[in-house]
Parts: C-alpha cells; structure tokens; sequence
C-alpha cells in the first residue's frame, strides 16, 4: 500500500483531529506551528518568558521539557503564568523522557503530554541479548503495565499525547531484534499506540524524528503505510532534530519537513535550530505556507505513484557522463554543481570570483551561461579569452530562436566541455541539436516536462545515455509540485529506457510559493533538491534563483551536505537548547566549529544532555556531551570514551581526541 495518494501532487492525508488544548490538530485545520522554550523549568519566570516570547512571533504550541517530578510540578505556575499574561489559548506540553512518574505529574498541569517510547519504562543500556518471542511478550507487558495509568489519566481529563519516536533513544529491546532503523522506530511507535488504543484513547499524534533526513522521511513514510495497514489514522508531528543553526540548521530542517509536506503527510512541525527558539517559528510559518498553497483535494483521485521504493534509499541508476577533465555525471559519481551568470556579459566577472581560493572546496563545476544571440556567443568567447577558467564545463541555455550553426564555431574551438541546453516542447525534433553535440564531441541537455518526454522516447534512445542529460525548468503537468515534476520524468526515462543523468535545476519556474527573501529560496531549493536526492535522484543540481554565483555555489553544497549527497566540509550534528541543557549550546557551538570547521568530512556531534546523544551521535565520528553541570563527556562515535571533564578543558581534550584518530589537519591562512 503507499504511504501517500500521489507521489507527483500534494494531496493532504486525512486523519482525525486531535485537540491540543484550545488549537486542533490534523483534520482540515492548517499545519500548526510549535517549539519549544530552553530555560530550566524550575526557572518558573524565565520559562513563562520565553513561552510568551514565542507565543508573540506565531507559535501556536509550547512544549517545555519536565525531566523529574519536581520540574513537572512547576508547569501549573507556568501554565497559570502564561495565561495570566493573555495567552491562556496557547496549549502547553509536557516533554518526558525517562520518568513515568513526572508525566503523571505533569498531566495535571498541562494540556498534552509527549512520551519517547525509547526511554518511557524502558531500558536503554545498550545491551546486545537475544529475545525470544516469550520474552519479548513479557517486556510489552511490562510496558502496559507501566504505560497504561498515563493513558487512563490522559483520557480522564481530556488531555492529549504526543507519542514521538527518536532514532537516537530506540530501546535494547528494538535494537536486538529491529535494529537502529526505521522500522525500528515505527515498531517502537506502535507499541504504544496500541496500548492506548486498548484503553480507548485515541487524541494522539505521532513522529519520528532524527538528525538525518534520510532515516527521518523514510520513518514517516513507514509509518503511515504500516498506520493505514491497521487502519489507524493518527496526525503527525514533523522534525529533524539536532538539525544545527545557522544556514546548514535551516537545510536539515527543511529538507526533511518539506519532503513529507509535499507528500501531503505531516500536520504540526518544529524546526529545531540550535538558536534561540523564537528564529524557529518564521522558517517553520514559511516551509508550512509554501506546502500548503499546493494542497490539492484528493478526494477522488487514485493512487499515483512510480517505481520508486520509498522505504529503502538506493541512488537512481545513471550513465556515465563525461564532462571534461576531472569531472562526470552519473554512475553513481557526487551530484556536480552548476552555477548561473546573469547573462554572456557577467562571465569575466563570475569568472574572477569562482576563481577565489575561498570557494576550492566548494567550486562551481560547470558554468551555465543564458545564450540569446550570436553576439551573446561572441561575448562570451571574449570574455574567456583562451585563459584557464575555474570550472569543469560550459553550460549554454540556448533561447528558441538560436539556430545551431550559430553555436557550432564556440563547440568546435575546443574551449571546454560544453553542454548544450535547449527546452523542448511537444513534437520537436532533438535529432539537428543531438547531431550536433555528437558531431563536435559534446552533450545535449534535453529541458522538458514528463509529457514532452514521453514523446520523445525515441529520439533519445537514439542519443544515447552516454550524451544525454534531462532537466526541468518548470511548466509541468498542471498540479503537480516541483518535487512530484521531477519524479515523473524519472518515471518517464525508465519507461523509455533511458538512464540519462538527471539535472535538479532550482529556477523561477520551479519555486512553489517565493517571496524572493534569501530564506524563502533556500527553503526552496532544500525541499526542491534534498526531497529529490534522499530519494535517489539527482546527479547535477543548481540554484539559479541566487544572483551571485559563490552564494549559489555555497547554497548547494550545503544542501548536498544537508541531504549527505556529498560532503564539502566538516558537519555539525547540534541539538536545540531545553531545560535538560547542562551547557550554552549556542556558544558551545560556534567556538567548536570556529576550531574545527575546516576538517573536511568530519562529523561533530555537541549535545546538551544524553537524553538522545549516543544513539543520535550514530554516525558521527566525535561527540561532545553534557554529562553533569560543568562536566562534559566525549565519545567516538556511540562509545564514551573520556568522562567528567571539566567544560573549561573540554575543547582542547576534542582536538586531542581528534588528533588521536587522525582526523586532524592544520587549518590553512586563509581558514584562520
């Protein structure tokens, strides 16, 4: 069964409502925007503070996190305090992690209560054991032992539940026989949702968050096919934790949030930046708005779907495609990055900034340059001059009126690989531009919807993969998102058997809903481009809607890194401050990173607390965690390896750490 109506347009999955307070859930309400607050919770003051700091920048939910009795005692004077200040109408909730005892509490205060079922009454000691399906029996009855008195209360009072799954708190029990994967988290999920349902409650939502987009889209997705399996129709809240700050935060968060929003899957969301929590709400207010002018009613459509596994990642099957020295498209290669010039004038000025060393890990590997003209072609030859130039190849977006002898001299005067662009419609014949790449050694880049395509199957089996590139510049099926627009051309090529590279192009004619601020476009181009290539697809991307062409270039690169398409520099894996935090994490942050940013490849994680370190640090190589107030742990990878160390010593301890592994290199003078 899929996971969603349509894999090409955004038709919204119905679930029930759940009320949060006074602010519904799913349903035909609009997605809800939420956060959370980072001052301790026994800071009564601070914390209604900042609940009503976010209630005045559009959160419409707070959660604020109860980790023993004493903190959930403290939510009635926060409830009371938030609402004596006008903002009795925002719902708070209770985040609990390893205390049933605390949610108990807390369920009297406040109006939803969000349980890990990693860490609820279960163990989580990373044991490896083997359980046999009587012993797994005896530990779910264990769990409805322990879980069912929060359930009876909840129903009791009209409260509701989050039930949120994170990839890096699964239990023993569903790491020995899942394993730490998605279906992992789902299982996990299910367990007790099916324990409410025995009790008859049903006001729940649910997620399953990670710091990986990958593992996070996949999660929902098998979620709500294994929900619809059990009939089971439940909202869902949606977040890539431990995301970052900054742009890289931003890219994590949207990619993985907007992937699913263009499915039509997700009803709440958080944003979760390692900043202050306010700089949450506009980038989550943007990728809900732009998901939800695309919501199309689906009340009567079929399943639409293509060949695509949606619930194992396994990058789509290019040729080869040679693109100059050093650099191909296809076979599995890193997706290249093109870049844009604002027209045949702007080369020698482009050409002088992609030349600066601060962009050589981050070059721009092919040019694109717009062609109108011959006189265009003679400028852009000037503009050259026979000099070496700071990228692989040549990209000419050839207007309709352009003949092909007026390109033919630039193609046969040997100054770089150039790909020949050209959009195609309806009944147009690629065999006088296809001839013409072939004959002079070079490539034709076919720019054309699925439909337009389909009908020009042929031609391109008779150009041959080796040659032949396909993109998309916008003006596909009506309906269709941009995301649901390119899967219909992969789509499209499979059934022609055509394994042509696919070009992700974030143009004008791509963006859903632009206000052309620089977070509206980069929100673009990560739900654009991440969705694609956590889905397999992609092998040159560009984001042609940023003027300046090392803005754009960094903006890809970024969004490669955030979707783990290729990596240009060291990543970061940070969580949001909450009550639970033992250190700044802002601060914290930024000075490791301004330490160790230029360690290309090198995955850091810094968390607050070891609610989610280890098992969210699973792929990361260092770790740097809150273990007690002004003590800090480090790991590699999932294991501690250095305990207590004062926070003063701790930076220096990491780089030793680092050293120790040989992951250490001397940052260059132009780093420093």
């Amino acid at each position: 069964m899929a996971y969603c109506a349509s894999r090409f347009r955004t038709v919204r999955r119905p679930t029930r409502e759940v009320r949060v307070g006074a602010v519904a859930v799913g349903g035909a309400n609009p997605i809800r925007i939420q956060s959370m607050t980072t001052s301790d919770t026994q800071d009564v003051a601070a914390t209604v503070r900042q609940s009503v700091a976010l209630a005045e920048v559009g959160c419409e939910i707070v959660r604020v996190t109860a980790p023993n009795v004493q903190a959930a005692r403290c939510l009635r004077e926060i409830r009371a305090g938030l609402t004596a200040a006008g903002w009795g109408s925002i719902p708070l909730v209770a985040d609990i992690h390893f205390l049933p005892q605390a949610a108990m509490e807390a369920v009297e205060h406040v109006e939803k209560v969000r349980v890990n079922p990693g860490n609820y009454a279960d163990k989580k000691r990373f044991a490896v054991r083997d359980y046999s399906d009587a012993d797994y029996t005896r530990e779910l009855e264990r769990l409805h032992e322990a879980f069912s008195p929060l359930v009876v209360r909840c129903r009791e009072l009209g409260r509701s539940m989050r039930i949120g799954t994170n990839h890096g708190s699964l239990s023993d029990r569903i790491m020995n026989r899942y394993g730490d994967s998605p279906l992992g988290m789902v299982e996990s999920a299910l367990e007790f949702l099916r324990i409410a349902e025995s009790h008859g409650f049903r006001d729940i939502i649910l997620s399953m968050k990670s710091s990986n987009p990958k593992v996070m889209i996949e999660a929902y997705r098998l979620l709500v096919e294994r929900m619809d399996a059990e009939d089971m129709h439940y909202p869902l809240h949606l977040g890539v934790t431990e995301a970052g700050d900054g742009e890289d935060g931003r890219i994590k968060g949207s990619i993985g949030i907007g992937s699913l929003l263009m499915d039509g899957l997700g009803d709440t969301i958080r944003v979760s930046l390692t900043e202050d929590s306010v700089y949450e709400i506009p980038v989550a207010r943007a990728i809900a708005e732009k998901a939800m002018s695309l919501w199309r009613d689906g009340a009567h459509a079929g399943t639409e779907t293509d060949s695509l596994d949606p619930y194992h990642f396994e990058r789509r099957d290019a040729a080869r495609v040679d693109l100059g020295p050093g650099a191909c498209a296809g076979d599995k290669e890193p997706p290249r990055v093109v870049v844009r010039v604002a027209g045949a004038g702007g080369v020698a000025a482009a050409l002088r900034e992609l030349a600066a060393p601060k962009l050589r890990d981050t070059p721009a590997e092919g040019l694109l340059v717009p062609i109108g003209s011959a006189g265009d072609i003679e400028a852009l030859r000037g503009a050259m001059g026979g000099a070496g130039a700071p990228f692989g190849f040549l990209v000419l977006e050839l207007a309709p009126s352009m003949a092909a002898r007026d390109v033919e001299p630039l193609l046969r005067s040997g100054v770089a690989r150039v790909v020949i662009l050209r959009r195609f419609e309806e009944d147009e014949a690629l065999a006088p531009w296809a001839g013409l790449a072939l004959d002079t050694g070079h490539v034709l880049a076919v720019d054309a919807p699925a439909r337009v395509l389909a009908g020009l199957s042929e031609q391109l089996r008779g150009i041959g993969d080796g040659r032949l590139i396909v993109t998309y510049s916008g003006g596909g099926e009506p309906g269709d998102n941009p995301v649901g627009a390119y899967r219909r051309i992969a789509e499209a090529l499979r059934l022609a058997g055509s394994r042509a590279p696919l070009w992700i192009r974030n143009t004008p004619g791509t963006e859903v809903r632009g206000d052309n601020t620089f977070l509206s476009r980069l929100i673009e181009a990560s739900v654009l481009t991440g969705s694609l290539l956590c889905d397999g697809i992609g092998d040159i991307v560009s984001v042609e809607t940023e003027a300046d062409p090392a803005r754009a270039a960094r903006v890809a690169y970024n969004v490669l890194q955030g979707a783990g398409a290729r990596i240009s520099k060291a990543e970061f894996v940070a969580c949001p401050s909450c009550g639970r935090t033992l250190f700044d994490l802002q601060t914290t942050t930024q000075r490791i990173r301004s330490q160790t940013a230029h360690l290309k490849g090198v995955k850091i994680a810094i968390m607050g607390c070891i609610v989610n370190g280890p098992g969210e640090m699973a792929d990361a190589d260092f770790g740097y965690v809150g273990g007690a107030p002004g003590k800090i742990n480090l790991y590699v990878g999932k294991q501690c390896v250095q305990y207590n160390i004062p926070q003063s010593e701790a930076d220096a301890r990491l780089i030793a750490l680092i050293k120790e592994h040989n992951k250490w290199a001397e940052p260059e003078p132009a780093h420093a």
